[in-house]
């Protein structure tokens, strides 16, 4: 009668195969890309990765529209949540000098579908993104020659009304994609040179607009005349933190290029460190110029420094301010395609992507295959399609990995690392003989209290507690925590911090705004929640980690990579809810493709018994079988 379902032990052999972790190679410098970044270039790909449209256009969006002056408050938290994440890319880059990003993060930490499905929106983000900054890169050169390149455009290729397609298709945009291709093809050397003369050209032009800003500055346009510096309250100033985080979102090209670093246990976190307070910075300060300036309800939301400069009376200025935006544009589109066909390279390696794009070019040390194709299908996308609805899934998508990845650092410190067998595990120390006593074995007589303390406290030195098991000193108040298998209370309250998370973000968020609870109840449920979170991390930290290493390691873990997961689900959930919808449907699109290919090509598939894959394919047989039949198989 319940032929259809499956076993037990099927079902669990089916749940292990999902979260299975990636194999480490013993040799994690061995690879076959070319080592030859130093941290010079490392910092340069990431500054150009996180300062170009977002400097030019997005910090006049931000200030007319959503936040006003108070601009500067939501990029110092954007800022900050982006410093949490960014040491958590810092410790796994120079732990895991293998390229892959996030992807690769959470395949080692968290298990194989969860890394595929950040891999997979990792790629949607990076070919949005590099689209959506070709768009805007067009549209400003576009806007320096007073639109006579689109006016041609329409006049003599035509318009189109179609919804998700563009109004008119973009040529000049294509056309730098695959020009940009090109060069990035020719190897990571050459895309770094590249990058150093466009992100040369952008920081001069950054620092001619702080220097001609403050000058120009007139602190009455923070006035309460001019409406305050916070005219849209904190709630603005949060939803402008949401909008402002994409500005840092490149940061993680530095982690993606981690297999190309000549040092990476050294230069990765330095690189990110040093790109990410100059980013900072840069944004706070021309935010700030920005608005005192002009006032900040006159600004024009396409083209605002340049605009500010115009209407001061320095149009040389505008056009200097124009040439550096498009010089920091082009550091962008060079920091995403050569970070996405790496990560592409990542999953096709592992075998949970198609194994063409595994291929390196021998004489370049790039993949050329995944280059090219990524590429073309970039540039087809802005040649087409409107982006402006889909530029969103660039900071859910983010948000997401972020998310992973310090959940990742918590499983990952918590975890104990390959077997070793050390003596005093063994047993093998020796052993009092049968005939040594009081008298022959040398052992001191210890008299007072303080030598018995003395002598507790040093067999509890010489204990070895493993990453994962409960600290000896809470082991009298929480004895019953002993009794599980080390990481196992450890995982449970990982996955209770991020549902607790979810749900006192969900209260924050929609409590009053949607779901109108009353005062009493949205106080209970924020206690209730904020208990949950706080008991969790607390049994996280309660047990043992792993023990002091050389390369970069994150500080005050659990705390830190807690606080960087609540930050990244509260901005998630600002996000409007036609993005949620798209994700997910990217998201079904992504299983179809890991169920139809990815877990049966993976390498941890391969490396597993027959028989486990044998009994692992009768599960999904029986599984298609109930479907087919129109039962329910769970």
């Amino acid at each position: 009668m319940a032929s259809w379902l499956p076993r037990s032990a099927d079902l669990a052999r089916f749940c292990q195969k999902l979260n299975r972790v990636k194999t480490l190679e013993d040799d994690m410098m061995e690879t076959s890309f070319n080592r030859c970044l130093s941290t010079v270039d490392l910092t340069l790909l990431g500054i150009g990765g996180m300062i170009g449209s977002g400097l030019y256009v997005l910090t006049g969006t931000v200030a007319k529209e959503i936040a006003g002056p108070a601009v500067i408050v939501s990029f110092i938290i954007a800022g900050f949540a982006s410093l949490l994440a960014a040491l958590c890319y810092a410790e796994f880059g120079a732990r895991v000098p293998k390229t892959g990003s996030a992807y690769m993060f959470t395949y080692i930490s968290v298990g194989e579908i969860w890394a595929f499905l950040i891999g997979w929106n990792v790629l949607l983000e990076y070919m949005i993104g590099g689209a959506a900054v070709a768009r805007a890169w067009s549209g400003y050169l576009d806007s320096i020659f007073n639109h006579k390149i689109k006016n041609f455009t329409e006049t003599y290729v035509g318009t189109w009304h179609v919804p998700f397609l563009a109004h008119y298709p973009d040529f000049l945009a294509s056309g730098i994609l695959l020009i940009a291709t090109a060069f990035i093809s020719f190897g990571a050397k050459v895309s770094s040179w590249l990058n150093h003369v466009f992100s040369a050209i952008s920081m001069g032009v950054i620092l001619f607009i702080l220097i001609m800003g403050f000058i120009l500055a007139e602190p009455k346009n923070w006035s309460v005349k001019e409406g305050g510096f916070a005219p849209y309250g904190l709630s603005g100033i949060m939803t402008g933190t949401a909008t402002c985080f994409y500005a840092f979102v490149g940061f993680d090209v530095i982690a993606a290029s981690s297999e190309e670093a000549r040092n990476p246990q050294k230069a990765v976190p330095r690189a990110i460190a040093f790109s990410l307070g100059l980013a900072t910075g840069s944004y706070i300060l021309v935010s700030m110029v920005l608005t005192l300036m002009v006032p900040w309800h006159t600004l024009d939301p396409d083209s605002a420094l340049a605009d500010a400069f115009y209407r001061r009376g320095y149009s040389w200025a505008g056009l200097l301010v124009a040439a550096g935006s498009i010089c920091a544009m082009n550091t962008v589109l060079l920091s995403n395609l050569f970070s996405l066909p790496r990560i592409v390279y990542a999953m096709a390696e592992d075998g949970l992507f198609f194994q063409v794009f595994s291929q390196v070019h021998p004489r370049t040390q790039v993949p050329v295959i995944g280059i090219v194709v990524f590429g073309v299908l970039m540039a087809v996308l802005a040649l087409i399609f409107d982006l402006e609805a889909l530029v969103q899934f660039l900071s859910i998508g983010t948000l997401l990995a972020y998310t992973f990845v310090a959940a990742s650092i918590i499983v990952l410190r918590f975890q104990q690392g390959k077997p070793a067998a050390p003596s005093h595990l063994t047993g093998n120390q020796p052993s009092p003989g049968p005939s040594e006593g009081p008298s022959t074995s040398g052992l001191k007589e210890y008299e007072s209290f303080s030598d018995k303390l003395q002598l507790v406290d040093k067999d509890k030195a010489k204990e070895h507690r493993e990453p994962g098991q409960l600290k000896a000193a809470f082991e009298p108040y929480l004895e019953f925590l002993s009794d599980f298998y080390p990481r196992e209370v450890v995982t449970v309250a990982v996955i209770t911090l991020m549902v607790s998370a979810i749900c006192l973000c969900s209260i924050l968020v929609f409590g009053n705004s949607h779901l109108h609870l009353p005062t009493w109840s949205y106080s209970l449920l924020l206690v209730l929640f904020s208990l949950g979170f706080l008991l969790s991390l607390f049994l996280i930290w309660v047990h043992e980690q792993q023990q002091r290493m050389q390369t970069f390691q994150i500080p005050l873990v659990p705390l830190t990579p807690a606080l960087s997961i609540l930050l990244n689900i509260y901005l998630m959930l600002k996000l409007h809810y036609m993005t949620w919808l798209r994700f997910s449907i990217w998201l079904i699109i992504g299983l179809l493709v890991y169920f139809g290919y990815g877990i049966w090509h993976s390498k941890e598939n391969l490396r597993e018994p027959k028989s486990h894959n044998r009994l692992f394919s009768g599960t999904l047989f029986t599984i298609r079988r109930a479907s087919s039949n129109g039962s329910q198989p769970f």
